[in-house]
C-alpha cells in the first residue's frame, strides 16, 4: 500500500477590504463619489509583504493620481517592495507633494512616511486609477511584524493611508482617508470630526526599497 504524504501548505490571511472618506471639502458632489467609488484590499501574498489594491469602481469621472502611507506610530514598513499596474494605470514610487494634501489638519497631522508614496505617471489623469480600474502596492514589511499587525494598524488608526484623486467632472482634486467603519468616535480618532497578484518591480530594486 503507498504510504499516504502529508504536504504542508501555507494558510493565507483573508483579505480585507476598506472604503475611504474625505477629509477635504472643495466640493461636496466630489467627496460624495469618491466616498461611493474607492476602496482597498489588503492582502497577504507572503514573502514577508503586504499588498494593498486600490480600486476606483465608477462610473463617475475621478482619478486617484497619488497614494500615501503614514506609519509613523507603528514602524511596520521597510519600503516599496513593487508596483502592478492595471490596465491602463501606470504609477511609481515618490510623490509631489510629498505629504498628503490637507492632512496637516487631521489630528493627528497626516506624516507620509518616507518612502511609503506612489504616484500616476505624468499626465496623471490619464494614468491614475480611474473608473473600472487599480492599481497594487506592493510593501515591505520589516522584521518581526506580520499581516496581522498591518490589519490591527488599520482599525486602530495607526496605519493610515491617503489619496489625492483628482479628475473630476468640474477639475477639482479631494484627499481621502482610510477608515474602517464610520463610527463617529473613530472618525474622531483619525482628526475626520464629522466629515493575490505577483508584483513586476519597476523603479525599486531589491528587499530595502525606500
Amino acid at each position: 500500500m503507498a504510504a499516504l504524504v502529508l504536504v504542508a501548505v501555507p494558510v493565507r490571511a483573508e483579505p480585507h477590504t476598506y472604503t475611504f472618506y474625505s477629509i477635504t471639502n472643495n466640493n461636496p458632489t466630489d467627496v460624495a463619489i469618491g466616498e461611493a467609488q474607492l476602496s482597498v484590499e489588503v492582502s497577504d501574498p507572503g514573502s514577508e509583504q503586504v499588498l494593498f489594491t486600490f480600486h476606483n469602481a465608477g462610473p463617475e469621472a475621478s482619478s486617484i493620481a497619488r497614494i500615501y502611507f503614514d506609519d509613523f506610530a507603528l514602524g511596520l514598513f521597510e519600503g516599496i517592495g513593487g508596483i502592478e499596474d492595471g490596465p491602463g494605470v501606470r504609477f511609481g514610487p515618490g510623490s509631489s507633494p510629498p505629504n498628503l494634501p490637507g492632512g496637516n489638519d487631521m489630528s493627528p497631522s497626516f506624516q507620509t512616511t518616507a518612502g511609503l508614496r506612489a504616484a500616476a505617471v505624468a499626465p496623471a489623469p490619464h494614468n491614475g486609477v480611474n473608473p473600472d480600474e487599480w492599481v497594487g502596492i506592493l510593501l515591505d514589511l520589516r522584521e518581526d511584524f506580520g499581516f496581522d499587525d498591518v490589519i490591527a494598524g488599520i482599525h486602530t488608526a495607526k496605519l493610515r493611508i491617503g489619496l489625492h484623486v483628482i479628475g473630476f467632472s468640474g477639475g477639482g482634486s479631494e484627499s481621502f482617508v482610510i477608515v474602517p467603519a464610520p463610527a463617529a468616535g473613530l472618525l474622531a480618532l483619525l482628526g475626520l470630526g464629522t466629515a493575490g497578484v505577483t508584483l513586476r518591480r519597476r523603479g525599486v530594486s531589491g528587499r530595502r526599497a525606500a
